[in-house]
Parts: structure tokens; C-alpha cells; sequence
């Protein structure tokens, strides 16, 4: 099978499933594995796929943001992991900002018992962080349905009141070029002003969010440092070239 039939096939399988396994495509093709890594290799660099551990997927959509209760249901153990790694950092006397998000809504269960204030844009966290004691300040503007995040002008206007020892963050795209993203314009620049705010900003997210770009750029991944699960070891050395990386072994 000739190379361009080879990538045609590719293209076509993962239209239809989404993610394909490298085996998959050894077998569809009638070829070999290093082959096929090759083929997936030239096909991500003309943004066509994303390759992952055991295969390849299918590129989101650049404006495609799931619901809150759609990301609340994907990936949820190593969220959880993810989540109680980044908990661990919150030390006594911090102000915390929280995003919106279904990982940081994971870590409120590992908040410590430390006295710290928390503040977020997350209608999603209150009754958990009401529920635990810990002060908390809402910050007001536009309450989105989709993500049960408050967003716009007003939301800004209200965030630049606070000072952060911390931030954690919430993406939807992690991408060496384009940075941290997000399908959301006025999320983006809401999740870009806490990041500006804070002494030290977090990204949390699984490793599905890696080569994924979205509409709206948050800032350049040199501006927070990404807490996230196993990823492909070539991976990690291309984004540890360009920022700190915590990995959190499940």
C-alpha cells in the first residue's frame, strides 16, 4: 500500500472511532508497526491527528467544549490523582484562586485543614467548599450555563480586587506553539488574568489535553506549570523544554 493510501485509511478510521490503536492500523494496512509510527509521526506535524499512548486520535474541534457534566464523567481516577497532587501544595495562610473546571472541583476533596481563603469562578465548588468551612468569595459577572463558570466584564472587574498566592487552572488544549487554550474567549482571558494575579499558577489537566489547540489562547506554557498523568516520554521532554512539569504516577 502506497503512502498516501496508508495516511487516506488513517484518516478515514479515525473519523469513524475517534481514537485508533496502533495495532489497528498495522492490521487495516497490511504493514508494520514502525511504519505506522512513522505515518502517525508526519500526520501530526501536518495537524491531521494527535498521537497517544498506543495509537493515535482524532483533533477536537476548536470551538467543541464539553459540558461541566460531560468532563465530570471522563477520566475521573486520574483526575482524582491529579487533583490530590495539586491539593498537596496549598500550605497555611494561602489565597487560592480555583477556576472552573471538573479536576479542580476534584481537589476541593483534598483541601487541607489549614486556614486558607479561596477564590473562584466556579458555581460548581460552593457547596463543596460552603460544606468544608473554607472562606470563600464568589466572583460576579455572566453565570454560564455550559460550564458553571461566571465569566465577562463584571467577572474581571472582580478578580482584579484580589491578589493570589495561588492559581489553579483548567484548559482544554496544551500545545508547545500555542500555549494554553480554551474554546471560550471570555474564559480565556479570565483564566489569563488569575494567572497574572498569582504568585505561582497551576495547570491541571490529564494528558488527553496535550497537541490540542482551542479557539482562544489563555498564555504561552511558560507562564504556569502543568500538573498532569503519565505522558509519552518524548512528549515530556519537548514540554519540559518549555516549562515545569509535575507528573503524578497512578
Amino acid at each position: 500500500m502506497l503512502t498516501p493510501e496508508r495516511h487516506a485509511l488513517i484518516l478515514h478510521l479515525l473519523k469513524e472511532k475517534n481514537i485508533v490503536k496502533l495495532q489497528e492500523l498495522v492490521d487495516a494496512t497490511n504493514t508494520s508497526e514502525s511504519t505506522i509510527r512513522r505515518d502517525l509521526i508526519q500526520l501530526e506535524e501536518e495537524k491531521k491527528l494527535k498521537r497517544i499512548h498506543g495509537g493515535a486520535s482524532r483533533l477536537q474541534g476548536k470551538l467543541q467544549e464539553p459540558s461541566m457534566k460531560e468532563k465530570s464523567s471522563k477520566n475521573l481516577q486520574t483526575k482524582q490523582k491529579i487533583a490530590h497532587y495539586a491539593a498537596s501544595l496549598i500550605e497555611e495562610g494561602d489565597s487560592i484562586y480555583i477556576d472552573a473546571g471538573s479536576t479542580t472541583t476534584e481537589m476541593i476533596n483534598f483541601f487541607p485543614s489549614k486556614e486558607i481563603v479561596v477564590v473562584t469562578n466556579g458555581l460548581m465548588h460552593l457547596n463543596q467548599l460552603l460544606d468544608k468551612g473554607i472562606p470563600t468569595y464568589v466572583i460576579g459577572g455572566f453565570a454560564k450555563a455550559k460550564t458553571k463558570a461566571v465569566i465577562g466584564r463584571g467577572a474581571i472587574e472582580s478578580l482584579e480586587q484580589y491578589r493570589f498566592d495561588k492559581c489553579f487552572i483548567g484548559v482544554n488544549g496544551i500545545h508547545p506553539q500555542y500555549g494554553y487554550t480554551t474554546p471560550d474567549q471570555e474564559e480565556a482571558i479570565l483564566k489569563e488574568k488569575a494567572i497574572s494575579l498569582s504568585r505561582e499558577a497551576y495547570v491541571v489537566s490529564d494528558n488527553s489535553k496535550f497537541s490540542e489547540v482551542s479557539f482562544a489562547k489563555i498564555a504561552d506554557l511558560s507562564k504556569a506549570v502543568i500538573i498532569t498523568n503519565e505522558i509519552e516520554q518524548e512528549l515530556e521532554q519537548t514540554y519540559s523544554s518549555l516549562t515545569n512539569i509535575k507528573v503524578v504516577t497512578l
